[in-house]
């Protein structure tokens, strides 16, 4: 880092999620991780954090890294409240952004939508400029047709302008031009343009990318702008990274012009986190499963690597805008702790996706919630001990939640409140069990192959109930798994993705063009890394390619050893992508010629992490030195009231083996271990549940 920060030895990790804020302070000194959490503080964020690196007894003044995830961008994407936008495109292709694809994913929903585009029509403006599908120029842009147009979005009053000129991804000439005059003419609008952000074809998704872009820009830039002021007068010396939605760490002046690119930064790093762990534990398949106050959210890792995909859809299938940008692949449902379960027409029982947020938070939280949620039913079960939560310093109000729960749905439905409880608990492990199935069984994965690891505050309440669902047999719940997002952070790598598109046959590829793309997407990404890290880092790379067969429209992407580029063997690539599509599509074709679509680089720069260390044996082989109490709890198919005993994990050491029913209780979440399940102490510490599945 910079010679400002050569005496600070902490590196403050901070995850803002919608209920509660996750703090993770690493001591570069005595190697040691130190947490705090508390309540997210919605009117100004950074306060949460502040108030979550003093519970983990940590300063700003004495770190010089500060990584953080946030939600801020996906907020203001899904909650529909960004900037007044504007879009400048290639004169005929205005309302690409607003046809689509087309598609019609629901043919039998009489009340379906289409996607609503985040720019207004009236401020789509046309200019009469063209490139060619290669690159050449067709007709030369007019400087003062862009003059005009910054004229007239100065009179509308627009906060954010995007800009998107047709195949600008082989020649961004003209949206380089156009950005400058429209950064010129009109000072202090956000203003973004396509190819900063997506070098790939396909208008419709480059034009959703660029403009979501621009969108959530204005928001972004504020709130980081407000955080490096409070960073500064805060007296912190060193560096502060944002984590990408790809897991990877960019620098805050590249985040508030990339805005787009930590839509999914939290979530991001908890699966960087599992991914670590895997590979401490020899574990190559594992589903991680994350659920916090607002989201359950789920992402894989196969063979050691986390999935990842180049375009998704916000928002949903059927209604989502695509974003054209490389992420980890991440599916979520809103249903958290904080969820509102409620009775809606018809006598149907529904859970989320409004969630009661840090305020006012559940009923049980006793901060004025009043409607009932998940975290109330699992008090009321007696599955979250009253006195136990946040280690006591926050006792819940278990006959406030009994009483909403009863007006809320029990009186509606005509059962009564356990009754009612169970049901909002086995609504949402339902719903939770559709998102892992989204990223396992819908990407042609077997979800009965791989482990769950689960984390997030709510994770392990519900984990082993999700695992019984889908049959998974196998559950590990790491050490403090209610600040594993934020660990995830501590554990991540500056990185930089990048993406051209270069159509070519493979059995006539040009592989000399090929190493002149790889060669400057290196380079570029090499130079930016160091810059963001300020100080030595060993920089690697990975190389893949989007390819498809001949004849088909999507692509797949596939990642290839340098050797076989370097070797030009063409069969050894073939034989590699029929090997993923086998695996994506469940059939391969050898003998059909494949082409490529696109090549990728991602960069990555090693940083220093906190080791995973083993923990000290059992002394006692009997959990009952973790004993802490026994209470009646109810689990309801699983057995029904059963008196069950809860342990302390800090008491539990490598090799103490814990039978279901119980209770294993922590600071910062509680994990629920069902009649028929085993537990057993691993020896970094992890909870490694046996799930009993149905044959």
């Amino acid at each position: 880092m910079g010679a400002a920060s050569t005496a600070a030895t902490l590196r403050i990790a901070a995850d803002v999620g919608g209920t509660f804020t996750d703090v993770a302070i690493f001591d570069e000194q005595t190697r040691r991780i130190r947490l705090g959490k508390t309540l997210s503080t919605p009117a100004r964020l950074i306060d949460g954090m502040a108030h979550g690196v003093t519970k983990a007894e940590g300063s700003f003044a004495d770190a010089h890294l500060f990584l953080h995830g946030t939600t801020v961008a996906i907020n203001a994407l899904l909650e529909r409240k960004g900037a007044r936008t504007a879009l400048i495109t290639t004169k005929g292709f205005r309302d690409i952004y607003e046809i689509g694809r087309i598609n019609r994913p629901e043919a039998y929903n009489l009340f379906f939508r289409k996607h609503q585009p985040l720019v207004e029509r009236a401020l789509r403006i046309e200019i009469d400029e063209r490139m060619t599908a290669d690159g050449a120029v067709l007709r030369e842009l007019d400087d003062a047709e862009i003059e005009a147009a910054a004229d007239r979005l100065a009179a509308e009053g627009v906060e954010a302008v995007a800009v998107l000129f047709l195949h600008s991804y082989c020649n961004p000439a003209h949206e380089e031009r156009a950005q400058a005059i429209l950064r010129r003419r009109l000072p202090g609008v956000f203003v973004t343009a396509s190819h900063e952000l997506s070098k790939e074809y396909r208008e419709f998704e480059r034009t959703s990318t660029v403009a979501a872009n621009a969108y959530v820009g204005p928001r972004v830039q504020h709130y980081l702008s407000e955080s490096n002021a409070f960073l500064a007068e805060a007296g912190f010396p060193g560096t502060f990274l944002i984590v990408q939605s790809t897991g990877g760490l960019y620098d805050a002046a590249q985040a508030s012009r990339e805005c787009i690119r930590m839509l999914e930064s939290g979530p991001a790093a908890g699966v960087i986190g599992t991914r670590r762990l895997c590979a401490a534990m020899g574990l190559d398949n594992a589903i991680a499963f994350d659920m916090g106050g607002t989201t359950a959210k789920a992402g894989v890792i196969v063979d050691g690597v986390e999935l990842t995909s180049s375009n998704v859809l916000i928002g949903g299938y059927a209604e989502g805008l695509p974003i054209q940008i490389p992420m980890i692949d991440i599916e979520e449902v809103g249903t958290g702790g904080g969820s509102i379960a409620r009775v809606v027409a018809g006598h149907a029982l529904r859970v989320g996706p409004e969630s009661a947020g840090a305020q006012p938070g559940p009923v049980s939280y006793g901060n004025g919630g009043t409607l009932p949620t998940v975290t109330d039913a699992n008090v009321v079960l007696g599955r979250l001990a009253p006195d136990l939560f946040l280690g006591g310093e926050m006792p819940l109000d278990r006959d406030g939640a009994a009483a909403a729960i009863a007006e809320h749905v029990a009186g509606p439905l005509g059962i009564d409140t356990i009754q009612a409880a169970d049901g909002i608990i086995r609504i949402a492990v339902s719903q939770m069990a559709n998102v892992v199935k989204r990223v396992t069984t819908a990407r042609g994965l077997d979800v009965r192959d791989f482990a769950m690891v689960a984390y997030g505050g709510a994770g392990p309440l519900h984990a082993t109930l999700v695992a019984r669902e889908l049959q998974i047999g196998r559950v590990v719940i790491p050490n403090a798994p209610g600040h594993f997002s934020a660990y995830g952070m501590l554990v991540s790598n500056l990185r930089r993705d990048f993406v051209q598109t270069l159509f070519a046959r493979l059995d006539q590829a040009p592989f000399d063009a090929f190493d002149t793309v790889f060669a400057g997407m290196r380079e570029r990404g090499e130079a930016e890394i160091r810059a963001a890290a300020g100080g030595p880092v060993a920089v690697d790379f990975v190389q893949s390619a989007d390819m498809r067969y001949v004849g088909q429209e999507h692509a797949v992407e596939v990642t290839i050893a340098r050797e076989l580029f370097d070797a030009r063997d063409i069969a050894g690539i073939k034989r590699r992508f029929d090997e993923v599509h086998q695996q994506r599509y469940g059939y391969a074709s050898p003998d059909e010629r494949a082409e490529i679509v696109s090549l990728r680089v991602s960069v990555v720069g090693e940083i220093d992490k906190p080791n995973l260390a083993p923990i000290e044996r059992a002394g006692d082989p009997s959990p009952e030195v973790a004993l802490i109490d026994r209470r009646p709890v109810e689990f309801g198919v699983l057995g029904g009231r059963i008196l069950t005993p809860i342990y302390h994990r800090d008491r539990l050491t490598a090799g103490h083996v814990v039978e279901g029913p119980a209770l294993i209780q922590e600071y910062a979440s509680t994990t629920v271990v069902a009649p028929g399940d085993r537990v057993t102490v691993d020896a970094l510490g992890n909870l490694q549940i046996e799930v009993e599945t149905k044959s």
